[in-house]
């Protein structure tokens, strides 16, 4: 269901305990104890970003923002230290820096000892997606990722009230992401700020001789090849050498994306083999190991 149908059809009460679980609104803004929803990786995510908060190109001609907030454990309360915070986004122009050794419009911080983390970049624009379709467009949006041990990693997205293009949005539009469309206030310094604090949720830990059984490349019946990495608590997925999203596990040797597909499902097979089932709303498709990385 579309979000703009889901406000229509539900009421506060309805609405914060089916999305949501423990959130709920206080007569400003959402409070709770559940965790962040998740989101898509997308086509742009690139690991090693620099360690900085201060993300602005030089030469930038967007309009300046911080991004501020906090990091807590699935309780929704206690403050997690030293969690490490990824963003990154497009520039004023639309453009994502995904090959330069500058790793422009892209860095990561380190949270304090409550938990806190700051940013200083830009208001992200939105963006075609597909330079040749008019109806592909994206909303603004800034993207993150949420390290941190003995929490599952997060991997979501930020959207921006008033933006047009939320609405046509698979993404944007969906009820996991309200919570997650943020209002860009002034500060008391006349800068534009937005805050974002999040709340983790609890890792399913899967034992690393699994790991080193299902990562490595795959050949799939539809003639790609598919590629499982282990990223921390994560197992991201690329599609002929692009890396397309990030996987959680769920349990019974099955593995989610950020808004609950893809699924892959691996079974062990005999002599050492290992397959994979990579489900998504609309079909799904196979294949088989035939390149493992060596065992650490």
């Amino acid at each position: 269901m579309q979000r703009r149908n889901f406000i229509k059809k539900s009421s506060l009460m309805a609405f914060s305990v089916s999305a949501f679980g423990g959130i709920h609104w206080n007569g400003i803004n959402f409070v709770g104890d559940s965790p962040t929803t998740t989101d898509i990786l997308g086509p742009f995510y690139r690991p090693g970003a620099p360690m900085r908060n201060n993300i602005i190109s030089p030469g930038s001609t967007g309009i300046p923002m911080n991004l501020t907030g906090k990091v807590f454990s699935e309780n929704g309360s206690t403050a997690l230290d030293k969690a490490l915070v990824e963003i990154w986004q497009c520039d004023e122009k639309e453009y994502y820096d995904n090959a330069s050794d500058d790793y422009l419009f892209r860095g990561a911080v380190k949270t304090d000892k409550n938990g806190a983390y700051n940013f200083k970049t830009i208001v992200p624009v939105p963006y075609k997606a597909n330079p040749d379709n008019e109806n592909s467009w994206r909303p603004a949006h800034i993207h993150m990722r949420v390290s941190v041990p003995d929490q599952q990693d997060l991997i979501t997205q930020i959207y921006f009230k008033g933006d047009q293009y939320l609405e046509n949005d698979t993404w944007a539009s969906s009820p996991r992401a309200i919570n997650r469309t943020l209002e860009i206030v002034r500060n008391d310094k006349g800068e534009s700020e937005v805050t974002f604090d999040i709340v983790m949720s609890k890792e399913f830990p899967l034992d690393d001789k699994v790991y080193n059984r299902i990562t490595g490349l795959y050949k799939m019946e539809d003639e790609s090849n598919i590629e499982f990495i282990k990223s921390d608590d994560l197992l991201f997925l690329k599609r002929n050498g692009h890396l397309l999203e990030g996987l959680r596990y769920i349990g019974n040797n099955t593995f989610e994306g950020g808004v609950g597909y893809p699924k892959v499902s691996f079974e062990l097979l005999e002599k050492g083999g290992t397959k994979a089932v990579i489900s998504l709303p609309s079909k799904s498709v196979s294949g088989e190991k035939f390149l493992k990385y060596k065992e650490s």
